[in-house]
């Protein structure tokens, strides 16, 4: 006989859950507090949703347990997932640096496949309705949920999927609402703080930069501790800098912020024995040797923060000098302000324990009837899919459980 499954959140992991466990025989009613499925799949990759990525491992996440988490991408990896969304009518590619993308490169294309696959596979959808509590049924076996929508103000199911998110993004129906009732029920959570979004810093002279763009390798660090590196792109905004070259590192500002935090930037990387040998050979102005590292309004401002004039002649320079500029390009260093907010960051870290829930089915281990999946749990990733691969299949393999024998 088919059980009764309540899934509260639309994003990802509620929806990969819903379809799995639908198309597996279950009844299946999936709630969204927003009047459409999907509102925060809709602004993954920028609207392209970055669905994988091919570097996909425990390790690059921020997660308490990483043997737990390799359990789970162990049973879903980038290729398992990939040809379960290529089933559903989802295929994808990957760019050379392995981010996946669906071949439409649309995640209103995404969304809408997802919602007439739902359909079909006939989960019951009920937009525009909040679940304001759920309780376990009086003398156990199921949960009572307390509704506000256009329909009944109750509903009751067997087994309950929380996929309500984390906090990031608010608006878009994700607001952690649901984090105390699952600490009434046992389950510890780690306060969220919001991850993937921009650093704040005083920038000095670099603000007349506002706008341009950078490859960099990045790091916070407290004193001269390093928290944690990253690389890739960022941009400078007006109150600091924004981008994957940052926003990777942006949960270790709120985790640390009690703390005399600095960033540093390292805008040479592999290219700073090439400026080494220019330093040493080149017959031209230190304007026009750095013109060929960066763009032309970057440079007068990169030389100002080392001491030194465009004008002056790479010759005239002595070997100090020239080990000061280097030093400044590979590590200038900016003191850290803050950090974005839920409002304008992209993921969150903290939530429930994983070492609460079973790596592969989900489920709950202190309550059976219950499973948690995608952001309610406390993993991470870094910018270039690894979110939403997880979202994907923390939620496949939840729905594909009940199919299992003895569960």
């Amino acid at each position: 006989m088919p059980m009764k499954i309540a899934v509260i959140g639309a994003g990802p992991a509620g929806m990969a859950f819903a379809l799995a466990a639908a198309r597996g025989g279950e009844t299946v009613t999936l709630y969204e507090q927003k009047e459409a499925l999907g509102r925060k799949l809709l602004v993954t990759g920028s609207g392209r949703c970055n669905l994988s990525n091919h570097a996909v491992s425990a390790g690059v996440y921020t997660c308490p347990d990483p043997s737990w988490l390799a359990q789970t991408l162990e049973a879903m990896p980038p290729e398992a997932l990939l040809a379960t969304l290529d089933g559903w009518g989802i295929p994808s590619f990957a760019t050379p640096d392995g981010w996946v993308y669906p071949l439409s490169e649309s995640a209103g294309a995404v969304v809408a496949i997802l919602e007439e696959q739902l359909r079909n596979a006939g989960v019951i959808l009920r937009v525009a309705t909040r679940v304001k509590r759920f309780e376990r049924s009086r003398g156990g076996g199921g949960w009572k949920l307390d509704l506000d929508g256009p329909d009944a103000p109750s509903a009751a199911c067997d087994h309950l999927v929380l996929a309500s998110g984390g906090r990031a993004y608010p608006r878009l129906g994700s607001d952690g609402a649901l984090f105390p009732l699952l600490r009434e029920l046992g389950h510890t959570v780690r306060p969220p703080l919001p991850a993937l979004g921009p650093i704040y810093a005083e920038l000095g002279a670099f603000a007349a930069l506002k706008g341009q763009r950078f490859d960099a390798r990045t790091a916070i660090y407290a004193g001269e501790e390093l928290l944690g590196s990253s690389e890739g792109n960022l941009i400078v905004i007006a109150e600091g800098f924004n981008g994957p070259g940052v926003m990777n590192l942006s949960h270790l500002v709120g985790v640390h912020g009690s703390q005399a935090l600095s960033l540093s930037l390292d805008l040479l990387g592999t290219r700073r024995k090439r400026l080494e040998q220019g330093l040493m050979s080149a017959r031209c102005s230190l304007g026009a040797l750095l013109s060929m590292f960066f763009a032309p309004k970057a440079v007068p401002v990169l030389l100002q923060m080392a001491g030194l004039q465009p004008h002056k002649q790479v010759g005239q320079l002595n070997m100090r000098e020239g080990m000061a500029l280097v030093k400044s390009l590979s590590d200038l260093r900016f003191k850290v302000s803050g950090a974005g907010n839920f409002e304008n960051s992209q993921v969150k870290v903290g939530g429930v324990a994983v070492n609460e829930v079973h790596p592969v089915t989900m489920r709950s281990l202190k309550l059976p009837e219950l499973s948690l999946v995608g952001e309610v749990l406390d993993v991470a990733g870094p910018c270039g899919g690894y979110n939403l691969h997880f979202a994907f299949a923390s939620g496949i393999l939840a729905g594909k459980a009940f199919a299992a024998p003895g569960l």
